[in-house]
């Protein structure tokens, strides 16, 4: 697959769901997330030229750079550290097991970062399952990942915050999807757009 067409997936739907990320870290947060992942999709889509002849992970570590230096907040280090991170650790042309493996580092590497766990409504929420789902494989993976991102960012509402600005609410951050899992559940859902891209549209939850 193209990962310029991969990454223009992935950033137009972010630019698309901008409302509705800045309304849901309006709830809980500063209110800016949905604003700074447009801000970082706009300045990855703007390095594409950059990319017309490189390779998966090169393009990755680019993007993943480009969010450190262009998205506010927590956001840019986190989803660029997610990047570089996936740009080392894959092969060239990654099998699920090879994503999972990846996903793994990047988890650590996070954790490492932010000092987060999974279970503590962060983007891990969704990463972990994800990652789970990869390593598992099976029939009909593309459509289970997909699923799997958008619920385990739905099951955020329901954990309490330990990390960021809504950790300070306590018990009124509860009912609440955090933005950050809400964010990378349309990324992986991006790409699994991407990847079934013959298949009809289907209606995202």
């Amino acid at each position: 697959m193209n990962q310029i067409a991969l990454f223009r997936a992935v950033t137009q739907t972010l630019i698309d769901h901008v409302e509705e990320l800045t309304n849901l870290d309006q709830a809980i947060g500063d209110g800016d997330h949905g604003l700074n992942m447009r801000r970082g999709a706009l300045a990855i889509q703007a390095r594409f030229s950059d990319m017309e002849g490189q390779t998966l992970n090169e393009s990755l570590k680019l993007a993943g750079l480009t969010c450190m230096s262009t998205i506010g907040g927590s956001s840019g280090p986190v989803f660029g550290t997610l990047l570089v991170t996936l740009a080392k650790e894959l092969p060239a042309e990654p099998q699920a097991a090879d994503l999972a493996k990846a996903l793994a580092a990047g988890i650590t590497a996070l954790t490492r970062l932010g000092k987060a766990e999974v279970g503590q409504k962060t983007l891990l929420d969704v990463l972990d399952p994800v990652r789970e789902l990869l390593a598992q494989g099976g029939d009909d993976l593309v459509r289970r990942v997909c699923e799997g991102a958008f619920a385990a960012a739905q099951a955020t509402a329901d954990m309490q915050a330990i990390k960021g600005r809504s950790s300070f609410l306590g018990d009124r951050a509860l009912g609440h999807v955090d933005p950050g899992s809400r964010s990378t559940a349309l990324i992986i859902a991006a790409i699994c757009d991407s990847i079934r891209s013959t298949s009809p549209a289907e209606p995202r939850p």
